[in-house]
């Protein structure tokens, strides 16, 4: 009881509502992003016990205590459901297959040709992958379905669309007067040399 008093006595001056507000922001995360928000507000208000964040937040001591030596460590603890649940990608089930698709779509690839983005396009469809890597021997249980190769490719940085062409630049509004404008210039030499033609023709006679 001395021990609860004593963090009572020295309980961060915070209003109710900011604590309320405390509260309802840890409530709105989950695992281990809500363990370092907690132990940042215990450091911070609670001079970093866990008791008195348990005592002024309602907050768990043991998940306050976890959420401070993630924070001293830098080591983030996995429960087992996290840690061994999930499906594993394609890639990582069958990585030599993977490498094979890469040098595949490498064979295909091309960069940007504006060099605006790090992304690669590539020519190759995902029937035509699957059918690249029957041909090196994979069987068909190795192989994901198209739409599933088409996702592998994404992942691994390739977009299966056809390449973009640098466009030609536009026509200006310029380029009709300019285009008139040399035409009248080639004009006035052949008007002048056809009228010193007939002005020497006159004078012949």
């Amino acid at each position: 009881m001395c021990m609860q008093h004593a963090t009572l006595k020295s309980r961060p001056s915070l209003s109710p509502s900011q604590i309320t507000d405390l509260r309802l922001a840890a409530s709105k995360m989950t695992g281990s992003k809500r363990r370092a928000f907690e132990a940042e507000m215990t450091l911070k208000y609670c001079d970093g016990s866990p008791l008195m964040a348990a005592t002024v937040f309602g907050w768990g001591r043991q998940t306050v205590a976890l959420g401070l030596a993630e924070q001293r460590t830098g080591l983030r603890c996995l429960g087992a459901q996290s840690a061994f649940s999930g499906r594993k990608r394609w890639e990582e089930h069958h990585p030599q297959a993977a490498q094979a698709l890469r040098q595949v779509a490498d064979a295909h690839a091309q960069q940007d040709p504006t060099f605006r983005t790090s992304l690669t396009y590539t020519r190759l469809t995902a029937q035509a992958a699957l059918h690249a890597l029957r041909d090196q021997g994979y069987r068909a249980e190795q192989l994901p379905s198209p739409s599933t190769m088409a996702e592998v490719l994404n992942r691994m940085g390739f977009r299966l669309r056809r390449v973009v062409k640098a466009k030609p630049q536009k026509k200006l509004k310029e380029t009709d007067a300019i285009f008139d404008n040399i035409k009248k210039k080639m004009r006035k030499p052949c008007q002048r040399k056809a009228f010193n033609a007939g002005v020497s023709i006159v004078k012949q006679r």
